[in-house]
């Protein structure tokens, strides 16, 4: 329950929190749902895959590239933003969106992942997180209020809250604890949204609890009377096994509001995501498809192939024949392969295209299966045919 300055206990009509976001469902097929996001900056038909542009960037592509892939949205990260060029600096060239020339909607993370992955660089308390630049040494403090003010001065269109993500294994003692800051810090963050007169875009709640289900309960029930704009899933892809996250989304996914937009983030493959649209996620962001791509690994409708392998050194035929991305129109995997194998930068950024392009394309036909209600058929048909075995 939010408090106003006052003191005062807010009614649940008042804690509903004001954005210019709007979601619709416009197809249902079971738990799965194909809908529209309105933002600002343009609509976002779900489900679909966000592209991650850490520094405002997907490694490797410029915003014409992603626009001309077709993402409708990409994911900034506000640790490392924060860090160069630092908020102010972008707030003075007018806002994220005009930075990074990109004209569709944003969303930033709020630093909860480097929370995890820093671990050895930060000190969680019960008001923030204190970093330790991975640059120079210098401090920095993130607090749920601070993240709130920073993602409305960027001007991004989604804007997540402050959370504490723990990795796996973690014992039910720790991970409560870290659940209930994350949930403490989600009424502060609230609170801090509410104060905004103009928010320029929506904040998301995120459903924490490690792989524990009462504890993922108990995160239900204090973050969804808040009245975020959205839900995340967040604490998977941590360390553990794939089923457990598979369990989170199955039981966390149904119980987040239906007028809301629901988000699963850092996860994963082809299989995770075709799970996870089938039990109602609308909104995924992950590396793989960059991060394997500059290493050689790219996904194709007929599994993953490893392109540095010596087999495909005189193999004239396209990566996949199946995609019509730039890269499988114009260069063969011979070609790409002796980019890769002679260190040509240009091969990671074919590389990254088709990939991106994958992702982007995959989600868009379970979006459209969704639509004419054939989604199962068209899973069983797209994983029939894609094998995470690597060749």
């Amino acid at each position: 329950m939010i408090e106003s300055e006052g003191g005062k206990r807010l009614s649940a009509e008042d804690q509903k929190l004001t954005s210019p976001l709007h979601f619709s469902v416009e197809a249902e097929q079971g738990v799965a749902r194909a809908g529209r996001l309105h933002t600002r900056h343009g609509v976002i038909e779900t489900p679909t895959f966000m592209p991650v542009g850490t520094l405002g960037a997907v490694k490797g592509l410029g915003p014409l590239d992603l626009e001309d892939l077709g993402a409708s949205i990409m994911l900034a990260n506000l640790y490392h933003l924060s860090l160069r060029p630092g908020i102010d600096r972008i707030e003075q060239l007018g806002g994220l969106h005009r930075f990074v020339g990109w004209r569709r909607p944003l969303i930033t993370d709020s630093g909860g992942y480097q929370v995890f992955s820093l671990s050895g660089l930060r000190k969680i308390d019960d008001g923030g997180v204190t970093f330790r630049s991975v640059h120079d040494g210098s401090m920095m403090r993130f607090t749920p209020e601070s993240v709130v003010e920073s993602q409305q001065r960027l001007g991004v269109d989604i804007a997540m809250m402050l959370d504490e993500c723990p990795p796996w294994p973690v014992e039910h003692g720790p991970a409560l604890a870290a659940l209930e800051r994350t949930n403490r810090w989600a009424e502060m963050a609230a609170e801090a949204w509410s104060r905004l007169e103009e928010p320029a875009g929506g904040l998301f709640g995120i459903v924490q609890g490690s792989f524990y289900a009462d504890l993922r309960e108990r995160a239900l029930e204090a973050l969804v009377p808040l009245g975020f704009a959205g839900y995340a899933i967040g604490g998977v892809s941590v360390g553990e096994a794939k089923g457990l996250g598979r369990d989170v989304v199955r039981q966390v996914a149904p119980e987040l509001p239906r007028d809301k937009p629901r988000y699963l983030m850092g996860l994963g493959t082809p299989s995770d995501l075709a799970y996870a649209v089938r039990h109602g996620i609308d909104l995924f962001d992950c590396v793989l498809p960059s991060r394997n791509a500059r290493h050689g690994a790219l996904f194709t409708s007929r599994g993953v192939i490893r392109i540095k392998n010596s087999r495909f050194q005189t193999d004239d035929s396209p990566l996949d024949p199946e995609c019509s991305c730039s890269t499988c129109r114009s260069v063969s995997r011979a070609f790409l392969h002796h980019l890769f194998r002679t260190g040509e930068y240009s091969g990671k950024v074919l590389a990254t295209r088709h990939n991106v392009s994958f992702y982007l394309d995959f989600v868009g036909q379970l979006r459209e299966a969704l639509k004419s209600g054939c989604l199962d058929v068209k899973v069983s048909d797209l994983l029939r045919h894609y094998s995470s075995t690597t060749r």
